[in-house]
């Protein structure tokens, strides 16, 4: 039996240090040592796939036509004719406000008609007698001076006196005259007060101006009202045409640029949970309704109305006449694009990398400088990350490593987003962890594909 051959302490440690730098080196090119955790991913195929890109709302739901009414007379309700919830039909009474400060006024401005048509027909009268004394009396009497002055029969004062009380006659029949028309003109102004008075009058009932459900009910019999006629008013009742409904709501001023009329709309409604409803976007408002949540912040917002499409809802109706109600909270899904067999991945496989100066993915500097030199480095950091760009990239699997392509993105919806270049069907993505595609993975790193919900077992 051969014996092996006898080594010194030394030689012994030599070979050991040997095996070690040999084991060393064939774990290190095996990938046993050095390489740490590997990266757990999972990936998915790049393929062609239909995006419907959308923009999302929350609002309420209101009718397309809602009247709310106010008395334009200020007093007391003495008359409430329908009730919340009653249908009303266009011209129907439904409240009356007290009548009788109108009626008051209506004596008074009758008393001033009267009274200014007495006025007229004294006026009328005294131009009359003045006539009749200028015909008969001041006329001849001067025509008759005249004659004697031109025969030198009557001295010049006679006639130039006879002269003045002809002439001063004459002013005071263009008096006369002139009272008619004032006196006439009273009369008119009378008569349009009384005609406002009897228009006012009519005021004090209410009618329904539309046909429709009275939606809401404000006051009660006995209360008192402001009229519109000084100021705002109080509202009384709304009426609202609840066959054409609408959901109301604001789009942040990012998204309503994608929004367009005629627009086709997915309406969820708290009421009816796991029911959708389609609508059409009938309005867009040109200004905002900016709000304030803070003293620095500030949300603007622009109106949308859309309209629900009764056939959406039609076997509601079956079972109530009107399935829906003013003020129900609702959220929408505006689609605004739609594209068919484009490109596409996860949107959460993609994600952002800095690129530097030459086009090439930036590697984490802070592993490279010791943490008391950072404070040193701000400067040179400030000016190396101007040179930087942020761009677009998928990390694609390739045996048992991933590869960083930058991309270039177009629609998205709430799950896949459009590649436009970049990548080609049929390429394999890394869909997850998010963490690690946001963050953590490089290009050339190697990671262990695994299923899905494996990755996410533990």
């Amino acid at each position: 039996m051969a014996k092996f051959p006898k080594l010194k302490t030394g030689q012994w440690l030599a070979l050991a240090v040997v095996l070690l730098v040999l084991l060393a080196f064939i774990g290190k090119k095996a990938g046993w040592i050095g390489q740490g955790e590997i990266t757990k991913i999972a990936a998915e195929k790049a393929e062609a796939r239909t995006i419907v890109e959308s923009v999302l709302a929350n609002g309420k739901i209101q009718p397309e036509v809602e009247v709310k009414l106010s008395s334009e007379i200020s007093g007391e309700i003495i008359g409430l004719y329908v009730k919340e919830g009653d249908s009303v039909r266009k011209g129907q009474l439904l409240a009356k406000v007290n009548p009788e400060l109108i009626l008051a006024a209506l004596d008074r401005n009758e008393a001033a008609i009267n009274n200014a048509r007495a006025q007229l027909a004294s006026a009328r009268a005294r131009l009359n007698q003045q006539k009749a004394t200028f015909e008969n009396n001041i006329k001849p009497s001067y025509e008759r001076n005249q004659k004697l002055f031109k025969d030198k029969v009557i001295s010049q004062a006679e006639y130039e006196g006879s002269k003045a009380t002809y002439e001063a006659f004459l002013q005071d029949l263009e008096a006369g005259r002139q009272s008619i028309i004032a006196a006439e003109f009273t009369v008119k102004s009378a008569e349009a007060t009384q005609k406002e008075s009897r228009e006012q009058l009519t005021r004090t009932n209410i009618y329904a101006p539309i046909d429709g459900i009275v939606t809401k009910l404000s006051v009660e019999v006995g209360e008192r009202v402001v009229g519109t006629i000084q100021m705002a008013g109080t509202e009384m009742i709304r009426i609202a045409n609840l066959n054409r409904m609408e959901a109301q709501v604001d789009v942040s001023e990012s998204d309503v640029v994608r929004v367009k009329l005629g627009d086709s709309v997915l309406i969820d409604v708290d009421a009816y949970p796991g029911r959708q409803f389609k609508g059409i976007v009938r309005e867009i408002a040109n200004s905002s309704n900016s709000s304030m949540l803070g003293a620095a912040d500030q949300v603007t917002n622009f109106g949308v109305k859309i309209s629900l499409i009764n056939e959406s809802y039609a076997d509601l109706t079956a079972k109530r006449a009107y399935p829906f109600r003013p003020g129900m909270s609702s959220s929408v899904e505006i689609l605004t694009n739609r594209v068919e067999g484009v490109l596409s991945v996860p949107i959460t496989s993609v994600t952002v990398r800095a690129f530097d100066e030459k086009g090439k993915i930036k590697k984490d500097r802070s592993t490279d400088k010791a943490a008391d030199e950072e404070e040193d480095d701000d400067e040179a950091k400030d000016k190396a990350d101007s040179k930087e760009e942020l761009r677009e990239v998928v990390f694609v699997f390739e045996k048992d490593e991933v590869r960083a392509k930058e991309v270039k993105t177009g629609l998205q919806d709430d799950r896949y987003i459009q590649i436009i270049s970049g990548i080609t069907a049929g390429e394999e993505v890394v869909v997850a962890p998010f963490s690690a595609i946001s963050k953590k993975l490089k290009d050339g790193e190697k990671v262990q594909k695994v299923k899905k919900d494996d990755l996410f077992s533990n």
